[in-house]
């Protein structure tokens, strides 16, 4: 079994998932007393989340290339970075580690694909909505269409994610918001809705949208696992 490398805390509130999911995959596949094998760093997200508004990337990725070599040190086989905003900097982290990195988007991705789903409208931080680094792998490594919400539906999904639930609140009424988000996706064309924030399975659920929902941290975690039993 390789030993997985998590680096966490971004935030702590989805970290959780992470490591739950990794180690019930592992005994459904194993069975017995089996659980994974888990190094972790998990760091401070006020620091992150000053560096993302400030739009330090450089800074931000030389704080997680740290945490990667730090993972490798401690005996790491493969890097799991679990926050889909941070992957705008997963080339600095994994060069620094010298170890490969999981890629959140690839097995979401393959999961549509297999679903023989091809227009997905994507949920997220404004980064990840709006700049080319999450988008352009799915579309141009994967072949898929993109769709995104128009500007107040990207300003309410990234309020909701940075103001509540990376702070643990879950509310019915940015549930609904997220519903009327998904049905204006879906109005114009999305056959499917990738949760493209590792926090967005806290408030919203495939009953929330009327077509497949994809959750970037459950699908993510789940291949990681079976990544490390390969």
């Amino acid at each position: 079994m390789k030993t997985i490398g998590l680096i966490g805390g971004m935030s702590w509130e989805s970290t959780i998932p992470y490591y739950r999911t990794i180690n019930e995959t592992v005994r459904a596949l194993r069975g017995g007393l089996h659980s994974a094998k888990i190094v972790m760093v998990s760091v401070d997200f006020d620091e992150i989340e000053r560096l993302q508004r400030l739009g330090d990337w450089d800074a931000a990725g030389s704080v997680l290339a740290d945490c990667g070599r730090r993972l490798a040190l401690a005996g790491a086989d493969f890097l799991v970075l679990c926050t889909n905003t941070m992957h705008k900097v997963a080339p600095a982290i994994e060069a620094a580690a010298g170890i490969p990195l999981f890629h959140i988007a690839d097995p979401t991705a393959s999961a549509i694909r297999a679903a023989g789903l091809q227009t997905v409208g994507l949920l997220g931080t404004r980064f990840t909505m709006e700049q080319d680094f999450y988008r352009a792998r799915l579309e141009r490594r994967h072949g898929l269409r993109v769709a995104v919400p128009d500007e107040a539906g990207r300003a309410l999904v990234h309020r909701v994610i940075y103001e509540e639930l990376c702070q643990g609140q879950v509310l019915d009424a940015s549930r609904e918001g997220y519903r009327a988000v998904i049905g204006q996706l879906v109005d114009a064309g999305a056959e499917a809705i990738v949760f493209g924030c590792t926090e967005i399975g806290l408030l919203v659920r495939q009953a929330d949208s009327p077509v497949p929902v994809f959750d970037t941290t459950a699908l993510h975690a789940r291949k990681a696992a079976e990544f490390a039993l390969m």
